[in-house]
C-alpha cells in the first residue's frame, strides 16, 4: 500500500526545490508573484467618508442592478458570508465598506476582461452594520446596502 501523505510531501518537496533552484539561476524573480497595488490609503481609513472618499466613489448613485446577498442576522460576526452581484454592464471592481467596522474598507475585488460583476466572501464585522458594495463601471460608481445584525462580534468584540 503507498502512504500518499509521503508522496504528497516528497512531491511538494520536489517542487520547492526546483522553484529555489530556478530562482537562484535567475529564471524566476523571486516576488514576481505579487498582488496588484492596493489602496493603502482607503485601507486605513477609520471613517466610511473617508473611505468611500479615497476609493473614488463620493458621487455614487443608487442602484438595483447591485444584489447583495448576506445574512439578516449574522450570529457570528468573526464570518459573515457575503456575496455581491453586479448587472451593471463594464463592471471594473466591487468594493466592500462595512461602515461600523474599525476600518470600513473590507475589499475591492477587480473584474476584468469582461468577466461576469461577482465577489463572493466572508467579512469580519464587529458589530450590526450596513454592508455597502461601490460598483466601479466606465467613470461612474454605483451602490447598493444591506443591513447586518451581529449578534457576537467578530473584530474583538
Amino acid at each position: 500500500m503507498i502512504n500518499h501523505l509521503r508522496r504528497t510531501l516528497l512531491e511538494r518537496t520536489a517542487s520547492l526545490g526546483m522553484l529555489a533552484a530556478a530562482t537562484a539561476l535567475g529564471l524566476v524573480r523571486a516576488g514576481a508573484a505579487r498582488a496588484s497595488d492596493w489602496n493603502k490609503v482607503a485601507f486605513r481609513a477609520e471613517k466610511p467618508a473617508e473611505t468611500v472618499k479615497d476609493i473614488g466613489a463620493a458621487n455614487a448613485v443608487p442602484s438595483q442592478d447591485i444584489t447583495i446577498r448576506a445574512p439578516e442576522i449574522a450570529e457570528n460576526g468573526a464570518i459573515v458570508p457575503i456575496e455581491i452581484t453586479s448587472r451593471i454592464p463594464g463592471t471594473e471592481s466591487i468594493a466592500i465598506v462595512t461602515d461600523n467596522n474599525p476600518f470600513p474598507l473590507t475589499a475591492i475585488f477587480d473584474v476584468s476582461n469582461g468577466a461576469e460583476g461577482f465577489a463572493a466572501t466572508r467579512i469580519k464585522m464587529g458589530r450590526t452594520s450596513a454592508v455597502k458594495a461601490y460598483v466601479k463601471a466606465g467613470d461612474k460608481y454605483y451602490v447598493a446596502s444591506r443591513d447586518v445584525k451581529v449578534t457576537i462580534g467578530g473584530c474583538g468584540g
